[in-house]
């Protein structure tokens, strides 16, 4: 060995020599090699030792290794501290990593350690994948509770499945009522082929993964035997390899998510684990469409439900004083209307047209000998009379579903100027789906006929709300109101329009 002389120095390397397990060797600052030791599978890739002592590292390592090696050298020349570097080659098919680390010894000598760090890097690498997969879980997660939208959530599932498992295309089919598999949404496709897809139970790879309840490989498609598979579309789409896997939550089968690749896959067991687990993400955002789709049909048929015991009790009203009949529905589509060109939600419309609809319901409470009176009312009939708004509120006031529409019916009496019933609320401390109906509901009753009185001509109807601005109606609304008449055809509020 060229070393330093003194022998405690030589015995002192020696032993470093024959301690490191991967290989070392020994350099002088101007980058030749003085000693060398390795074993086989890191020795390969470099020369013999005879070879290498005594040589340029230039001239006998491989060149990218020698390129790092020797900016590695200058940088612990122009510092005091270790430096390390890392190595990839290929052998035998596969990537093997290393890592260098160089450090100062004996005077004028730098010692090279090279540790094969392939399972090291491995293990780097598979930590990062399962990290970076968790993410891709975790992605999927915000999507399903954070979205009501279906096709939302599954989208992010097809980009999550084709960038974290390195395919081609991912689409999903959704089994429906009758059983049979069809096109919900894809990524990655060149044609539409797959958009009319309609499979049964055990029809195709995709049905018999369903009917199975297992995942179906395919390694070439080139050799499937179905029809389908050789389709002029279809073969456009070049696709090499297929996986169909069932998407089951609940026991029950939800669809399939289907996986094409257009080049040979060889997956491990972590890919096909993976594979696995974003089906299951897959199921479960199906499991909550369904779900959120059966509680939409419910809430409709309740609300619908609900709508029609509405209208059966203002229809009830309505035979019970023919007087006022279709006041009602007169009122109801006058008051949306109106509601409307003031500006409010749809939301707020519904409840609007709610209230509209029983702003009456309370005169059920009222006896006949004073409702259904031909002639002028006493004192104590008009004191009972105006009880007729907080019987309403009392009657529907236990119905939950009611309670943002009580305000027309508890307050519909009441006046801008507070001399109203049943509260004597006065101004904005009315609601203002009150304000707007108690104009609607007072035209309507000056142009309607009654036994003890005619009905009024509109034009003067019309002045009497103008009068009333400020009074008895909320001057905006009122002059809204106008306007709205104004501008129909009819001049009236007829539900034709």
């Amino acid at each position: 060995m060229v070393l330093d002389s003194k022998p405690s120095a030589s015995t002192q390397l020696n032993a470093m020599l024959q301690a490191f397990p991967d290989l070392l060797f020994t350099l002088d600052e101007r980058g030749y090699l003085l000693d060398y030791k390795g074993i086989d599978h890191v020795s390969t890739l470099f020369a013999s030792a005879e070879a290498l002592i005594g040589q340029k590292l230039e001239d006998v390592l491989p060149h990218d290794f020698a390129e790092k090696l020797r900016a590695a050298l200058e940088q612990l020349k122009a510092g005091d501290g270790p430096v390390s570097f890392e190595h990839s080659t290929r052998q035998a098919g596969a990537i093997r990593w290393f890592e260098a680390r160089l450090v100062r010894a004996l005077p004028g000598q730098i010692v090279v350690v090279v540790r094969d760090a392939t399972r090291h890097k491995e293990a780097e690498e598979k930590v990062k994948s399962q990290l970076k997969r968790m993410a891709s879980l975790r992605a999927i997660d915000l999507a399903i509770s954070s979205s009501l939208d279906l096709h939302l959530a599954l989208s992010v599932i097809l980009s999550q499945v084709t960038a974290e498992l390195v395919v081609d295309a991912a689409d999903v089919l959704l089994l429906n009522s009758e059983y049979v598999l069809e096109f919900a949404t894809g990524l990655g496709f060149r044609t539409e082929a797959l958009r009319r897809t309609s499979l049964r139970l055990g029809q195709g790879y995709a049905g018999a993964a369903a009917s199975r309840r297992e995942m179906v490989h395919v390694a070439d498609l080139r050799r499937g035997k179905t029809g389908f598979l050789r389709s002029p579309e279809f073969l456009a789409e070049g696709f090499h390899c297929y996986y169909g896997v069932p998407l089951i939550a609940k026991g029950r089968v939800r669809g399939v998510l289907e996986v094409f690749h257009r080049r040979a896959l060889d997956p491990d067991s972590e890919w096909l684990n993976f594979l696995e687990a974003l089906a299951g993400q897959a199921a479960i955002a199906l499991e909550n469409g369904v779900l959120l789709k059966e509680l939409q049909k419910t809430n409709f048929e309740l609300r619908l439900a609900y709508d029609t015991t509405i209208e059966g009790w203002s229809r009830a009203l309505d035979l019970r004083d023919r007087d006022t009949e279709g006041h009602t529905r007169r009122v109801t589509y006058a008051a949306v209307k109106l509601g409307r060109r003031l500006g409010l939600s749809e939301a707020d419309l519904i409840q609007v047209r709610r209230g509209a609809m029983l702003h009456d319901i309370g005169k059920m409470a009222i006896p006949d000998s004073i409702l259904l009176k031909q002639g002028p009312l006493a004192a104590d009939e008009w004191k009972e009379i105006r009880q007729h708004p907080l019987y309403g509120y009392e009657l529907l006031r236990p119905i939950d579903y009611l309670g943002p529409a009580l305000d027309i019916p508890h307050y519909h009496h009441e006046r801008w100027d507070g001399t109203g019933y049943p509260e004597g609320l006065k101004g904005t401390e009315i609601p203002l789906s009150a304000r707007l109906f108690s104009v609607i509901d007072a035209f309507d009753a000056l142009i309607s006929p009654r036994p003890y009185r005619p009905g009024w001509d509109r034009a003067l109807a019309r002045a009497y709300i103008l009068e009333q601005a400020g009074k008895h109606f909320d001057p905006d609304i009122a002059a809204e109101f106008v306007r709205m008449l104004d501008t129909s055809h009819t001049g009236d509020l007829s539900v034709t329009r």
